[in-house]
């Protein structure tokens, strides 16, 4: 067993970590406060090939695997979840295009995201429709060479910066199962018929945009539809090993900065004539938090790995790395406000704003209870 990454994979950490600390750490309170999109640092991100990170090289991109861009989110997110986040959305949705789109899609749409020329998003939960995809009532009609689609997506990462939404829409009511009838539908946000309605009061990361999408008879030409019609819920549910083993990366980052952060103010603080890191309840709390961001952290690379192999999915390791690095972030930022005390109520430090934002990993991507069901179905083989 080889537990080391390669002289190339640690020097990409560095410089994503020099990037978050000179470029996104000073500036992530501003953005919090103001829930706003961060198109500067975003720009900068796109110029060292962060932005569209997996796309392929031939496309624009820097043709990073899944391991690579889980050591890229751990550093981004260890700085500011917020931010982090704003960066590597750019490239939401276009697994699918990457996957199953034709030749014209890839060049028209990925080209300009890895470029940091556009934004991409996926349109998937509805405000009736959250952990069951499968109840999606969006509805594409074909008139023509033309889709008509009409319905109302809700919290959608980058709703109201991005420039094309690859959007799950129901186009043959009538098909036979529960997972059948579904297609994936690119979607300009410059067509006629799409408004979107900028979601504001988050809890965290609010430097990220996050919108509800309404789509009233916006027309698309028909070229527009992604991969085969019909199959549109299970070609989603082929990357969910890859999304979730991201979102545990958030959380192995969160956790990260939440630890490292623990650990500095408590070397510096003193009660009682001492550093209160000097301190046995204190040392309990850092030596678990470190232990338990190890365990996720290895966790988390092995499912990358997982994903890496191309072998067969492995659906219930990247649910227990989801399940688990999320957790860890939770518990983590928890220890770090209460190591700061009253100072971490505050948004003086960055604890206050880890504690916020760790939450949403254990809700977006799956929640914690999605992912315990698909862990125990898939220990007893009975998978989707």
């Amino acid at each position: 067993m080889d537990f080391a990454i390669t002289d190339e994979q640690e020097q990409i950490k560095e410089e994503v970590r020099k990037f978050a600390e000179n470029e996104v750490e000073p500036h992530a309170t501003e953005y919090d406060r103001e829930e706003r999109f961060p198109h500067e640092i975003v720009d900068e991100a796109a110029e060292m090939g962060l932005c569209g990170a997996t796309i392929p090289i031939e496309y624009g991109g820097a043709g990073y695997d899944a391991l690579d861009s889980v050591l890229i989110a751990e550093e981004l997110f260890a700085a500011d979840p917020g931010i982090a986040l704003s960066i590597l959305a750019t490239s939401f949705g276009t697994e699918a295009i990457m996957e199953y789109g034709t030749d014209a899609q890839k060049e028209e749409y990925l080209e300009p995201v890895a470029a940091g020329e556009a934004i991409s998003g996926a349109a998937i939960s509805e405000p009736d429709t959250g952990s069951d995809v499968s109840s999606v009532s969006t509805r594409a009609e074909k008139d023509g060479d033309e889709w008509v689609i009409n319905g109302n997506k809700m919290w959608i990462t980058n709703g109201s910066v991005g420039d094309f939404f690859v959007t799950l829409c129901k186009t043959d009511p009538g098909a036979d199962g529960r997972y059948n009838g579904f297609s994936q539908i690119i979607v300009e946000s410059d067509r006629d018929g799409f408004e979107a309605d900028k979601i504001t009061g988050k809890m965290g990361i609010r430097a990220s945009d996050t919108a509800e999408l309404l789509l009233d008879d916006v027309r698309v030409p028909e070229e527009n539809l992604v991969g085969t019609e019909g199959m549109g819920f299970l070609q989603q549910m082929q990357f969910f090993d890859a999304t979730r083993t991201g979102v545990a990366a958030q959380g192995v980052g969160i956790a990260k900065g939440a630890a490292e952060r623990a650990l500095e103010y408590a070397q510096q603080r003193e009660q009682f004539g001492q550093p209160i890191g000097d301190f046995q309840a204190i040392q309990h709390k850092l030596a678990d938090m470190h232990t338990n961001l190890e365990a996720a952290r290895q966790l988390t690379y092995k499912s990358a790995w997982e994903v890496d192999s191309g072998g067969s999915p492995n659906t219930k390791l990247a649910s227990m790395a989801k399940e688990y690095a999320s957790r860890i972030a939770v518990e983590a930022a928890n220890e770090c406000v209460q190591i700061h005390g009253g100072s971490g109520y505050v948004d003086d430090f960055d604890a206050e704003r880890l504690y916020r934002d760790a939450k949403i990993t254990q809700i977006y991507e799956g929640t914690t209870e999605i992912q315990k069901m698909i862990i125990a179905r898939e220990l007893q083989g009975k998978g989707l």
